[in-house]
């Protein structure tokens, strides 16, 4: 009778492991979607990413999305989601949803793919004059490749010269858009400008209800996004400018993420411009106070707004 039960019990043990085993297999084969490329829009708590093989992947980005750097071999810096900008070369685990759309569990990317990520937005807002040049260039290029393209297909041939010719064309058309920024692709819905002291980085008061009203009236744009950019002005080493740049930024930032309600997903990344793009010249007291800022805009992307 003992060796039945016994017998039982370990046939019980056996199937309960292999449905565990099974269980797990599942749930790692769930989140075992990979895809690579570069990030190329963000639209609130989804972003686009350009891949080699499957051309555009969209991405959604969840409270219990990882966003990690990897230090070494073992180890990963956790960072938050405002690093996610457009530009950056990113690697997504997660696994999809009925609609096709990659549901992100970990986004991984590289320090150095960040830094270059962060040098393209830090010309996302040129003035919209330059913005208007920028695309007539990009719209004259694109008109070329079309009519190259029209030619080729009269002549019923493709040959090597042309391929290469259309290729270079291409390859300006994407330093172009890296050389201008990515503001041609958004339009601009608002905008706050908060000054600071000397030396100062906490958020006056006097700023404070203009950032509320701010976020307010980016709470009520389709997949808005905030853009915060801290400058300082170039008296001092530039160290400390850029320092004083970064921790203002961050500040605004903060107080928009816990006082104006604005999620982290749709904020980039604090922008720290040190002394670049000088408002004012720093030869006057007056001057210097102009340039100790941080710029505040709500962004949405054009293709969203119909624009």
């Amino acid at each position: 009778m003992n060796v039945k039960t016994n017998t039982m019990r370990t046939a019980v043990g056996v199937t309960l492991a292999v449905a565990a085993l099974l269980l797990l297999c599942g749930i790692a084969a769930a989140q075992n979607d990979k895809v690579s490329g570069v990030i190329n829009a963000r639209n609130g708590a989804a972003m686009t990413v350009q891949t080699q093989g499957s051309g555009n992947v969209t991405v959604l980005l969840t409270d219990s999305t990882q966003v990690l750097e990897p230090e070494g071999v073992f180890r990963k810096k956790h960072l938050s989601m405002t690093a996610l900008v457009p530009g950056l070369s990113v690697e997504v685990q997660g696994s999809y949803n009925d609609r096709n759309q990659l549901v992100a569990g970990k986004v991984m990317f590289h320090a150095s793919d960040l830094k270059t990520a962060e040098d393209i937005q830090a010309g996302i807002a040129p003035t919209e004059q330059q913005v208007q040049q920028n695309q007539q260039q990009i719209q004259a290029q694109e008109q070329q490749i079309k009519l190259q393209q029209q030619q080729l297909q009269a002549e019923q041939q493709v040959s090597a010269e042309h391929a290469a010719e259309i290729a270079a064309n291409k390859a300006a058309i994407a330093a172009a858009n890296k050389r201008f920024g990515e503001l041609g692709d958004y339009n601009i819905l608002g905008e706050v400008t908060v000054l600071f002291g000397n030396d100062m980085v906490a958020v006056d008061e006097q700023y404070k209800p203009q950032l509320l009203k701010l976020a307010q009236q980016a709470k009520g744009i389709t997949a808005y996004l905030i853009q915060v950019k801290g400058y300082a002005s170039s008296v001092g080493s530039a160290a400390l400018n850029q320092r004083l740049s970064t921790e203002r930024a961050e500040n605004v930032t903060d107080f928009l993420e816990q006082q104006g309600q604005i999620p982290l997903t749709n904020i980039l990344a604090p922008g720290a411009m040190g002394t670049s793009r000088q408002v004012a010249p720093d030869t006057t007291v007056e001057g210097q106070a102009e340039n100790r800022r941080v710029v505040v805009r709500i962004l949405q992307n054009k293709g969203i707004a119909g624009t």
